[in-house]
Order: C-alpha cells, then structure tokens, then sequence
C-alpha cells in the first residue's frame, strides 16, 4: 500500500466534507469543491478524517489511493487555508508595485510591465528595505 495513503486526511473546524459514493464535496470558509474518487480506491470518512485504501492490491490501485489522498487533503487545505505564494525579487534594480488589481514590475526590461490580475486574485507588495 502506498505510504501517503496510509495516513488520513485531518479535517479541521469549519470544513464540511460530504461523502456519497465515490463524489467526494469539501466546503469551507474559502469555498467549496468537488472531486469523484476511482472506482478502484476505497474512501471512508470517520472520526472527522478521510482514509483511502486500494480496493485490490494492485500498483495502480495503490497509485491511485496515493494520489487521491493528496489531491483531497490539497482540497480541504484549499477551502481552509486558501493557496499563498510568496515571491522574493532579488538583485540591483527590479521592483515590484501592486495597486489595485495591477502589479507594476520592474525588471530589467526597457519598459515597466503591467499586470493585470485575474478575478479573485489578489497581491501585496511589502517594502522594499523588507529582507527576510
């Protein structure tokens, strides 16, 4: 059995996870999402955890139990949490400016970039003597 299936996905206050079947719907404070399991990987919610196993002892039902135990624990991570991606320019000259749903870089180019953000997207420019 794979080793990442063997453990269950935590599931914490707020999250709402909905089981029928093979769907599997997470809903949370960041929003809801829906994924339908294998057939060949067993899904069991208990005790306010989710635990996969592989139905047959197959390689690919092991692969799969694996994969699907981490794409719902990226799930209930994401409704939680929500995704962050922190981003550190470095070097002489490159800058960067968010205002409003544009971000200004500057980055060697003859030219400042302007960039749009998608809708629900949104970013924060520390300042600049900011050197963690």
């Amino acid at each position: 059995m794979s080793r990442i299936a063997k453990a269950p996905v935590e599931i914490p206050g707020g999250v709402e996870v909905k089981l029928d079947g093979q769907e599997v719907t997470v809903k949370g404070a960041k929003g809801s999402l829906a994924w339908s399991v294998h057939k060949s990987v067993e899904v069991a919610f208990e005790e306010n955890q989710l635990k996969f196993a592989a139905r047959d002892g197959s390689k690919a039902s092991r692969a799969l139990a694996g994969t699907s135990r981490a794409l719902l624990n990226n799930m209930v991570t994401g409704v939680a949490q929500g995704f962050e991606k922190k981003l550190q320019l470095v070097g002489v000259g490159y800058r960067a400016k968010a205002t409003g749903n544009t971000i200004s870089l500057s980055l060697g180019f003859s030219h400042p970039i302007d960039y749009v953000l998608p809708e629900g997207i949104t970013a924060t420019t520390p300042s600049v003597t900011d050197r963690n």
